[in-house]
């Protein structure tokens, strides 16, 4: 009843008489006459947005939504600077959305832009939050929706570009392969002995090979 105790993921600002006394820190007090104490959350908070609807500058219209990681760093400012101090950020965090969404064209906004969007994001929720006590360690794109026939051509543009890298990958495979036939059968031209070795080696299990040389008389009565 006349101590108060502080837990560390807490801060208790304090004021006597209306006045600001200071913020205490993870500990226990004694609490003193015409005094109040007004305890402030300081963990991590994860605050998505609603999702924002805007057109890109291709004139598509997405709809987006970010997630705000933040917490408290100054419960005195976060207590007297606003009502609601979070809202600012979070308006700042849905005007920027909407003014990176006007600069980019959707297949970058899905693709390389998506990193630079998240930077401007990030940088005016920090800047909106600065003064009213908040810390915001970062802003990300949890989800970008497009049109379902923008979707559509999407999945189809992929199909053929997969389906145009097999077929390349297959014509590779072939010309590698009649390359490597015709280097053999370069080389069984020009080692007879090899040639002869390969027939054997390829001949089946059982056969009965004659070697021998042709005589000069059949060689005559064959031309």
């Amino acid at each position: 009843m006349f101590m108060i105790t502080v837990e560390p993921d807490q801060r208790v600002v304090h004021y006597r008489d209306g006045r600001l006394v200071g913020v205490l820190e993870p500990g226990r007090y004694r609490r003193s006459r015409r005094s109040r104490y007004v305890p402030v959350d300081v963990r991590q908070q994860l605050t998505q947005t609603a999702p924002q609807e805007a057109l890109t500058s291709d004139g598509v219209s997405v709809k987006v939504s970010a997630t705000v990681r933040w917490a408290v760093a100054d419960a005195a400012a976060f207590l007297q600077a606003a009502n609601e101090p979070f809202s600012f950020v979070y308006l700042a965090v849905q005007v920027a959305l909407r003014e990176q969404l006007a600069a980019v064209e959707v297949a970058d906004l899905l693709g390389s832009a998506r990193a630079g969007v998240t930077e401007a994001l990030s940088g005016a929720a920090v800047a909106a939050g600065q003064p009213l006590g908040i810390a915001v360690s970062d802003v990300v794109i949890k989800d970008v929706v497009v049109p379902a026939e923008l979707r559509t051509a999407y999945a189809e543009l992929v199909t053929t570009k997969q389906r145009a890298q097999a077929q390349l990958e297959s014509a590779r495979a072939e010309t590698a392969a009649l390359r490597s036939l015709a280097n053999g059968a370069k080389l069984l031209d020009d080692h007879p002995a090899l040639a002869m070795l390969r027939m054997i080696q390829a001949a089946p299990y059982g056969t009965k090979i004659v070697l021998g040389s042709v005589p000069p008389a059949e060689v005559n009565a064959a031309e």
